[in-house]
Parts: structure tokens; C-alpha cells; sequence
């Protein structure tokens, strides 16, 4: 599979289609391309439970506990964190839930493995907070951007939508504890955020919304396929023939009918797993 585009490297400086009208002016500032690690939370904010979970998965990170490993059965949380029954019990299925263990009648709860990132379909967040909620350590490679003067239109659930130029289109690479998750192509309306190009890109795009422009995404329609990985996406993601992704179509609004941002992503679909609830 191959994702259209021509996105300029990030060495070169933004340049406008044929049609173009008149560039925009400036240099591209250095923060761009610095990596940004978000800043780790302060544990003491969170319940017990969660923060057990985070202890744990840092030992599997870390390379305390092995894939295959026994972690610490529900009497040894109980015993060793001073918690209820409940607590420990919650830890274990959060931990469990997250991909990170697996249990065993019988046997016990042992390090997975192969660790899968859960994605909820029906949540309003990004991959930086994903990550974070799944313990992993996220950081951003953006691959590069370019202005756009034309608008632009994608299928997403059998409808049309068009984004109005002028937009910024960014192309950016995800990582969990530095391995690849996914690849992203980005269309953002310059309208709702000019001069957006200007902002460190390698940094969350929805705290930018929020913080600099006092934008919230409100609703978010999404298309989901299944495609194995080819071509130069297999070098990118650093892996062999025959792995399989999901490609996200979709496009973003801040309110009625107001399109804030599209979308065009790759996840990886041995590290990830999406999950919909439906009332």
C-alpha cells in the first residue's frame, strides 16, 4: 500500500502548488525539529490501582520482568502495596487489558509476549495521550509538511468531505519506546489554525488546538481497513513481508459541519488492537 502525496522532506522549506498564490515569508523555526517527550505525569494524581500498573509495565520496560515472567500474583499486590483485594484485582485486569499480561488459570499472570496498544474508537484523543494511558513513552518524527492552495476532498463512510484551502499538510511518524507505531498524513485548515507550520509539529497537535488557538475537536468521523504493509511503509516501520496494518481515514470537526483537520494513517496491526462500544 502506498499513501499518495508529495510531501517535501523536512530539510526544504514549504513550497506552494502551481496554482499557487504568494508564499509565506519566514524561516522555519528550529523547534521544529526537536523530538518532544511529553512531560511524564505526577503519579500521585492518579488511583492506586493505576498507579501499580504503571510500576509494572516500567519493569517490563525496563527489562526486569521478561516476556514469559511471572509478575506479581494478586496476594503479592495486596501484600507488597498495602491494597484491598479489589485494587489488586483491578490492577492485574487493567494491566491484562492493556496487553501487557496474560493470565493463566492455574498458572499465574505472565509478561505477553508481543504488547498491543488498545485504541478505544469511541474516545476524542490523541496518540501522545494513547500512549501514555498504555505506559508506553511516546515521540514524535515529523517526516515533513507542506502549504496547500487547492482544496481537498476524502471518502470517509461512503460521504464526501472537503477541507478548504489554504491547509498545512504534515506528515509525521509515531513512536512507542521507540519503535514505530504509525505513520500519519495530516490535513489542517489554516483558516482555523494559521500559521500552525510555525508551531513545533513534533509536539501534540490536539494540545496546539487547545492551547494556542483555544480549539476542541467535538466530533470526529472515521473509516477503518485492514492492509498488509508493502513498498517503502515496510522500511519505515522497520519490519519484514506479510505484516499486516490498519489504515484510519478521517476527518476531524471543532463544530457543526466545521472541518478542523483530515486524516491518512497507518498503524502497525501487530502492535495495535482498536476497540468500539456501542449503546
Amino acid at each position: 500500500m502506498k499513501i499518495e502525496g508529495d510531501i517535501f522532506p523536512f530539510r526544504h522549506r514549504p513550497t506552494l502548488d502551481s496554482n499557487a498564490r504568494p508564499r509565506l515569508n519566514g524561516p522555519v523555526p528550529q523547534s521544529i525539529a526537536t523530538t518532544v517527550t511529553p512531560k511524564a505525569p505526577d503519579e500521585k494524581l492518579f488511583p492506586k490501582y493505576f498507579q501499580i500498573t504503571r510500576e509494572i509495565t516500567g519493569r517490563i520496560q525496563r527489562g526486569d520482568l521478561q516476556p514469559g515472567s511471572l509478575v506479581p500474583s494478586e496476594n503479592e499486590i495486596i501484600e507488597q502495596y498495602k491494597v484491598s483485594n479489589t485494587t489488586a484485582r483491578k490492577a492485574l485486569h487493567e494491566l491484562e487489558k492493556a496487553g501487557w499480561v496474560q493470565r493463566v488459570r492455574g498458572k499465574g499472570t505472565f509478561v505477553s509476549k508481543q504488547t498491543t496498544v488498545e485504541r478505544s474508537v469511541s474516545r476524542i484523543f490523541g496518540f501522545t495521550k494513547n500512549m501514555i494511558e498504555a505506559g508506553r513513552k511516546p515521540s514524535t518524527r515529523l517526516m515533513g509538511f507542506h502549504l496547500r492552495y487547492r482544496d481537498h476532498t476524502q471518502t470517509v463512510n461512503g460521504k464526501d468531505f472537503t477541507l478548504r484551502a489554504p491547509f498545512c499538510e504534515i506528515e509525521r511518524l509515531r513512536f512507542a519506546d521507540g519503535i514505530p507505531m504509525m505513520k500519519e498524513t495530516r490535513y489542517i485548515s489554516l483558516q482555523l489554525f494559521p500559521d500552525i507550520h510555525r508551531k513545533n509539529l513534533e509536539s501534540s497537535l490536539y494540545d496546539i488546538f487547545e492551547k494556542d488557538y483555544g480549539i476542541r475537536l467535538t466530533e470526529i468521523n472515521q473509516m477503518l481497513s485492514a492492509v498488509v504493509l508493502d513498498g517503502e511503509l515496510l522500511e519505515i516501520f522497520q519490519v519484514g513481508n506479510n505484516v499486516p496494518a490498519f489504515r484510519v481515514e478521517g476527518v476531524s470537526f471543532c463544530g457543526k459541519e466545521l472541518i478542523a483537520e483530515m486524516e491518512n494513517s497507518v498503524y502497525r496491526g501487530d502492535m495495535y488492537r482498536f476497540a468500539v462500544k456501542a449503546f
